[in-house]
């Protein structure tokens, strides 16, 4: 499967990366009427009436403050142990049905509903398939959200810039949308120990999968909103083990025999801090991200003498009781001594290779591993596969190494600005 990559283009609106189109969500769990809410019968009425006629939870919760509006919040989110899937969050509702025919199920209540389902991932880059953030939400938009400086050490915070004023003191409209700028008063800097909002609840970490369904008919992604901690960081350990083991790729199937993915839930024990600052447990339905593929293929079908040697090399330079022995002498090479090294075939370059001939494009040794890192993982090095890609991509730059160097240093530019 050939994924979607990270590219930049120079168009109208600016160089800027590309973004995953989205036909729809599947949302995690459901919105009930509140204890006051549900004591009015208007309120019952009109919820009821939503449900059954599949409409989102943000229409039947508008249609309730249209008819009552001293309601302010009617809905709450309940976790429940499926997913919800209605037609109002489609562009084309007929998939909504389409996802529930396919992989739905019957259970104790009846109701047929989406407890897991399969998904393939479109990049090899888990941030563009799983972004996330810390995000303050106002009425109409965000107010304020994390994201990393471009050294990607620092994590920032930003919020909206004011809209400059023209003649007779209107507001100018800008092009291209509202500019962003680091919030002020707190200098720029992301820290929730000492931020009031994220003290007091209004900030939290947002973060979204993005995926196809097998068998479901769309060149967009469907998309899956959580908030949980929990559910985001176990999703990339899953993503980080799968990445190591194919050689930097979590895209398409996992093996030969068309293993996907699969987005469930868990019902699990988490904590949290109570408004009195005591830790406590509570059960919850915890989206979990599966990859039920037997690991021993993936490890055997890509071993090579580099991948068996990797280990050895690593243990022994940690090994404390070994006898430290003699530096060796650095030899220099001149560079017009340098050999461009041939790769014949379908034959896999070894690590070496792959950095010698990095090398020859005068490429950053050191730039270029943190983009493959990033691009592939850090598993690509240890993966015939993986080494493959990356010696199959620098021979389409042999003639215009620049244009690499560039694509290289344009990346990771724009991956540290995307970070959150």
């Amino acid at each position: 499967m050939n994924t979607i990559p990270s590219v930049s283009s120079s168009a109208l609106l600016g160089r800027s990366g590309s973004r995953l189109p989205i036909c729809g969500k599947i949302r995690a769990g459901i919105k009930v009427l509140t204890k006051h809410a549900a004591q009015q019968p208007q309120a019952q009425t009109l919820y009821d009436q939503g449900v059954a006629a599949g409409q989102s939870f943000d229409e039947i919760e508008a249609a309730i403050l249209d008819a009552l509006p001293t309601l302010k919040h009617p809905l709450v989110p309940r976790n429940v142990s499926w997913f919800t899937v209605r037609a109002q969050d489609y562009a084309n509702p007929v998939l909504a049905q389409q996802i529930l025919d396919a992989y739905g199920e019957t259970r104790a209540d009846g109701e047929r509903r989406l407890y897991r389902f399969p998904v393939v991932f479109p990049s090899d880059h888990w941030p563009t398939v799983m972004p996330h953030q810390l995000a303050v939400w106002g009425a109409r938009e965000k107010r304020f959200w994390s994201q990393y400086s471009a050294d990607g050490r620092t994590r920032q915070c930003w919020c909206p810039a004011p809209l400059p004023s023209g003649q007779e003191a209107r507001p100018i409209r800008p092009f291209g949308g509202r500019q962003a700028m680091l919030r002020a008063d707190n200098g720029g800097i992301c820290n929730p120990e000492t931020c009031p909002q994220y003290q007091n609840r209004e900030c939290n970490l947002d973060g979204r999968f993005l995926f196809f369904i097998p068998g479901i008919p769309s060149v967009s992604v469907f998309e899956l909103h959580t908030r949980s901690f929990y559910a985001l960081n176990a999703a990339i350990q899953t993503f980080e083990t799968i990445s190591f083991m194919r050689g930097g790729r979590i895209s398409g199937f996992l093996d030969r025999d068309h293993t996907p993915f699969f987005l469930s839930k868990q019902l699990r024990e988490v904590a949290y801090i109570d408004d009195e600052g005591q830790p406590v447990r509570v059960p919850q339905w915890i989206i979990q991200l599966e990859a039920p593929v037997d690991v021993s293929p993936l490890l055997r079908e890509r071993d090579d003498p580099d991948t068996c040697l990797m280990p050895a090399v690593l243990a022994a330079q940690v090994r404390p009781d070994e006898p430290t022995q003699e530096a060796p002498v650095e030899v220099t090479v001149p560079v017009a001594a340098a050999v461009t090294p041939v790769v014949n075939g379908d034959e896999s370059p070894s690590h070496a290779q792959v950095l010698a001939l990095v090398e020859t494009f005068g490429l950053d040794l050191e730039r270029y591993t943190a983009y493959t890192d990033r691009r592939w993982g850090t598993g690509w090095k240890l993966n015939r596969q993986g080494r493959r890609r990356a010696w199959d991509e620098l021979e389409r730059y042999r003639q215009d190494p620049e244009g690499d160097v560039d694509k290289i240093e344009t990346e990771l530019a724009q991956a540290a600005g995307r970070r959150g």
